[in-house]
């Protein structure tokens, strides 16, 4: 499978084809507000992401004042562990179903995760980085939040899985 050309990035942004393998995890120095159900379920500047080559960053939020219900299911990330699921509770009793994940025991280097939690921006009404309404990221598998400041092309939709 063949992928396609990587973008060449502008002034003030980057490329996911330039993010490290194994990821790497860095503070968000910006303000990331969540709405669900006409509700912001999360307002911080305590957000960090994790940047892995050939995917949008995936911003982890404070577990802390999110309402969440353990979810389904679990997953395996080679390098950050094993993941569990949630639903996210929101405005006037809205769930969003396995819409967050988070890694209560990362593996050695991903510790900055373990009382944080990722969220599926489509799952969401809104996802904000820095006041810019957020993309979902293709696919939906990885969670990746596509913003103006990241270009690809980017994994996760048809046709990319042997990238």
């Amino acid at each position: 499978m063949r992928r396609a050309a990587r973008v060449e990035p502008g002034p003030g942004q980057e490329s996911v084809w330039d993010y490290p393998r194994p990821p790497a995890v860095e503070a968000v120095p910006d303000r990331v507000v969540v709405r669900l159900g006409g509700e912001v379920v999360v307002d911080t500047t305590d957000a960090v992401r994790v940047l892995e080559t050939s995917h949008p960053p995936v911003y982890y939020v404070p577990m802390a004042g999110v309402e969440l219900r353990p979810a389904q299911g679990s997953s395996m990330c080679e390098f950050k562990g094993r993941a569990r699921y949630f639903d996210v509770v929101g405005g006037d009793g809205v769930v969003a179903t396995r819409a967050a994940w988070n890694y209560p025991t990362p593996e050695p280097g991903y510790e900055d995760l373990r009382d944080r939690v990722a969220i599926y921006p489509s799952a969401m009404d809104s996802c904000e980085v820095g006041g810019e309404v957020v993309q979902a990221q293709e696919g939906d598998f990885y969670g990746g939040w596509i913003t103006s400041r990241v270009v690809g092309p980017f994994k996760g939709g048809p046709g990319t899985l042997g990238w």
